[in-house]
């Protein structure tokens, strides 16, 4: 699990490959399965590795709690990296940011912060970060050892990370959006944003690898590109595509089961970076991805939280990809019996406050999307 760099915040990190803690295994409460999930912890680190990321939104405020269980009470404190977040939602004032830092620290049951991020930056929130001295508080608690390393997670504009950067200049790392699909996309502008923190001098971690699952689950045209390329898991071909990038220290995955805990760890045992026909391979399947008319969501389900319906957005919207690109005849029931209903509301009850737009790490046009999901299953069943 050799390294390029040996100095800088990554320096103690095993491996380029972190455990993202967002779609952990669930229990048959809809809660996080902490048994399983003990059981992917220590496969991880029995790999070499030893980055765990979480935040407190993830699976609706348990993914603290489940890597206090699984990670913190089981492994000594000098055998695993932490990284955790202060997200948009859960400070209100200045004086509400070093509280909530040491109640997560208690939460995840640990001293200290290997890395502490500011989470989701970009037009819609950062003005509150600035308001609120919430950097300024996070370089104290820096100060204080609470957190060794303070970093952002970004979506938004590469113009916009300038500005962030240039009046932040002691934020040690950045966290993007990087993956071979939307690389080039002129919305989440993935490579000029990893140039702008190259400009910076700040290393990269990178998240959303696979886009949520896009990246694995493959329409068989494009899968067939992979198998001839090579051999490997799709996710393997996306995961070496992001950590080949320059700049990228680590990358996230969210893992759930033990299969994807096995093949990612294999995939960087040891790391080997797509070449010229690797990369020309992963661009004939991201031109064969943006023929097809899906949503591109990742799931990562930041709209569902602030909306009055509570309509499983990321689920309905699988519906119609399901029915677009794969002419899945079932996707109807799916959106009828299992996405809708028992308190979550049909696309077509939208009320239109765009508070999920606003949320939206991909910039999708969320209520139109709905009223196009509700066209295709609630007038043609």
């Amino acid at each position: 699990m050799g390294r390029d760099v040996t100095t800088g915040p990554f320096a103690e990190a095993r491996g380029k490959l972190g455990f993202g803690c967002m779609r952990l295994p669930l229990a048959d409460d809809g809660g996080v399965d902490v048994a399983s999930f003990c059981e992917l912890v220590d496969a991880f680190l029995d790999g070499g590795l030893n980055y765990f990321d979480t935040a407190r939104p993830y699976h609706s405020g348990g993914s603290e709690g489940a890597v206090a269980a699984a990670l913190c009470a089981r492994h000594d404190r000098s055998e695993f990296l932490l990284a955790d977040k202060l997200s948009p939602g859960s400070f209100e004032r200045r004086e509400d940011v070093r509280p909530l830092i040491e109640d997560q620290l208690r939460a995840c049951g640990v001293d200290h912060f290997d890395y502490y991020l500011m989470h989701s930056q970009g037009m819609g929130n950062y003005g509150k970060y600035r308001e609120c001295g919430a950097y300024e508080e996070a370089f104290a608690a820096r100060g204080a050892g609470l957190v060794r390393h303070v970093g952002l997670s970004f979506h938004s504009s590469a113009a916009f990370l300038d500005k962030i950067l240039t009046e932040n200049p002691d934020v040690e790392f950045v966290q993007l959006q990087l993956n071979y699909l939307d690389y080039d996309s002129g919305v989440i502008q993935g490579r000029a944003c990893r140039e702008v923190a190259a400009a910076h001098g700040k290393p990269v971690i990178v998240m959303e690898p696979v886009k949520g699952g896009r990246l694995v689950n493959l329409p068989p045209e494009a899968a067939s590109v992979l198998a001839e390329a090579g051999p490997g898991s799709a996710a393997s071909w996306a995961l070496r595509f992001a950590a080949g990038l320059p700049g990228v220290e680590m990358v996230l995955s969210g893992m759930g089961s033990m299969e994807m805990v096995r093949d990612n760890v294999a995939t960087f045992s040891p790391l080997e970076p797509l070449d010229g026909a690797g990369l020309a391979a992963v661009e004939r399947v991201a031109e064969i991805l943006r023929g097809q008319n899906t949503v591109g969501c990742t799931a990562c389900r930041y709209c569902v939280d602030g909306c009055p319906k509570k309509i499983n957005i990321p689920d309905v919207f699988s519906c119609l990809d399901a029915r677009r690109a794969y002419g899945e005849g079932s996707a109807g029931f799916y959106y009828r019996s299992v996405h809708t209903g028992n308190g979550h509301g049909l696309a077509s009850e939208c009320v239109g406050c765009g508070a999920c737009e606003r949320a939206c790490p991909q910039h999708l046009p969320i209520r139109e999307l709905l009223r196009e999901v509700a066209a295709e299953f609630e007038t043609q069943g």
